[in-house]
C-alpha cells in the first residue's frame, strides 16, 4: 500500500501539463525527468533489497553460524575486496577480481555504501527538485494571474480584445518594474547547475573516488582484451566480496570464518550509476549552455526584440527601435513567459499593442491608451500581481 502511494506521487512529477508555464525545457529536465529518474531508482533499489536477497554468503557447514546471522553482519558491517587481486582473473589463484587469499597485514577496500544508496538517491531526487520549488514559491503564481483565460484558442473576439487591452494595460503601467523578477528565475537557472555539479562531485565522494571517471573507464574498458581487461563496475560495485565473522569456539577462544559474499543488489547498481554518470554528464552540459545563452539573451536588447517578435509571428518597423530601447530584462521575461502560456493571436495582438504604444503609434480606437496610474499604484499592481 505504502508502494502505491509513493508511486502515485512520482506519477504526479511527470503528469501533464495543467498549470502556466513558467519556465523552459531545461529547466523540467532537472525537475521533472532527473528528479523522477532518481526516485524511481531510489523505489527499485528499496523493492530489490525487501523482495530478494541484498547478500548471501558462503560459510562452513556450522550449525553455529546461521545464514541469517551470518547475512546479516556481513550487510551492517561492510564487506571488503582486495586491490592485490582485482588486476588478476579467475582460475589463476583466484575465483574472482578482488577476491582470494589474504593476510591481516593487505590492503584491503570495504564496500558500506550499499547500504546507503536507496536514501542516497531519493535525497539526490529532492535536491534536483529544490530550484524549482524556489521559482515556484517567488514566481508566486504571477503568470497565472495576469494570463487571464487568454491561453484559449476558442475566445470570443470582443472578449479577447477587452482582455488584451486589460492585460497591455497592465505590462505598461508595470513597465521596467520586473527585473528582478527575471533576475530570480537566472538565479535558479544558475542553481540548477550548481546542483547537479554538485550531485557530481557528492557521488564522486560517496563511492571513494571512482565516479569522476567511472564511465570513461567503463568505455574504454570495452576497447581492452577481453582476456586482460578488468572492469570498472566490478571494481566499484563488486559482486563478489569478502567477509570476516568472529565468534568464540568451545574453549571461549575467538575464532574467525573468513567468508565469501554474493552481493546480488549490486548488479543493479552498477546499472543505475553508471546511467547517472553519463545522465549528470550530458545534463551539467546542456544546463551550462542553457545558462549561458540566458545570459546572452539578457544583455543584447536587440537579441530579446528579436525573439519576442518570433515568437509573436509579426513583423514590425517603426516600432522595433522603441521595444529594444523600452524593453528592460524584466518585461522582456514576462512578455516571453506569456508567448508560453497566452493563444497566438492574443500574443500577437498583444505584443503589437503593447509596441504601438511604446512607439507613440496611433492604434485602433478601441486600445486607446489609459491614463497611467500613479508610481506608488505601479508598485501595488506589480507587487499584488
Amino acid at each position: 500500500m505504502v508502494l502505491v502511494e509513493l508511486l502515485g506521487t512520482l506519477t504526479g512529477l511527470v503528469k501533464v501539463k495543467t498549470k502556466p508555464d513558467i519556465d523552459n525545457a531545461v529547466f523540467k529536465l532537472h525537475y521533472r525527468i532527473t528528479s523522477a529518474l532518481l526516485i524511481t531508482f531510489s523505489l527499485l533499489v528499496t523493492a530489490n533489497g525487501l523482495i530478494g536477497d541484498p547478500i548471501h554468503c558462503l560459510h562452513d557447514d556450522n550449525p553455529k553460524l546461521p545464514d541469517e546471522v551470518v547475512n546479516t553482519y556481513c550487510w551492517i558491517h561492510t564487506t571488503f575486496t582486495l586491490p592485490k587481486h582485482l588486476d588478476k582473473l579467475p582460475g589463476r589463484g583466484i575465483i574472482y577480481p578482488g577476491v582470494g587469499p589474504h593476510k591481516d597485514e593487505d590492503d584491503r577496500t570495504y564496500h558500506a555504501y550499499y547500504q546507503w544508496v536507496p536514501f542516497m538517491l531519493f535525497l539526490q531526487g529532492i535536491l534536483f527538485y529544490v530550484p524549482h520549488w524556489l521559482w515556484k514559491a517567488w514566481e508566486d503564481s504571477k503568470v497565472d494571474a495576469i494570463v487571464a483565460g487568454l491561453g484559449s484558442p476558442l475566445m470570443d473576439k470582443e472578449d479577447r480584445k477587452d482582455k488584451v487591452r486589460l492585460l497591455a494595460d497592465y505590462l505598461l503601467c508595470s513597465l521596467n518594474y520586473h527585473n528582478i523578477y527575471a533576475v530570480k528565475f537566472v538565479v535558479c537557472e544558475f542553481l540548477n547547475l550548481t546542483n547537479v555539479l554538485a550531485n557530481i562531485w557528492f557521488l564522486n565522494l560517496f563511492l571513494g573516488g571512482a565516479f569522476l571517471t567511472y564511465g570513461l573507464d567503463v568505455v574504454s574498458m570495452t576497447e581492452q582484451d577481453q582476456e586482460h581487461r578488468t572492469d570498472p563496475m566490478i571494481v566499484v560495485f563488486p559482486r563478489i566480496t569478502k567477509c570476516n565473522f568472529h565468534m568464540y569456539g568451545p574453549s571461549g577462544t575467538v575464532e574467525r570464518h573468513d567468508l565469501m559474499c554474493v552481493m546480488a543488489l549490486n548488479i543493479i547498481n552498477e546499472k543505475i550509476y553508471i546511467f547517472l554518470w553519463f545522465w549528470f554528464i550530458i545534463l551539467s552540459a546542456i544546463t551550462f549552455l542553457a545558462l549561458l545563452y540566458r545570459l546572452l539573451v539578457f544583455c543584447v536588447p536587440s537579441i530579446r526584440t528579436g525573439l519576442l517578435l518570433k515568437r509573436a509571428r509579426l513583423h514590425l518597423k517603426g516600432e522595433t527601435e522603441a521595444l529594444r530601447r523600452r524593453l528592460h530584462v524584466g518585461d522582456y521575461f514576462v512578455l516571453y513567459l506569456l508567448s508560453k502560456n497566452l493563444e497566438m493571436v492574443s500574443y500577437s495582438e498583444l505584443l503589437e499593442q503593447v509596441s504601438a504604444r511604446l512607439a507613440n503609434r496611433a492604434v485602433h480606437p478601441d486600445f486607446e491608451v489609459s491614463a497611467p496610474p500613479p508610481p506608488d499604484h505601479y508598485h501595488l499592481m506589480s507587487d499584488r500581481v
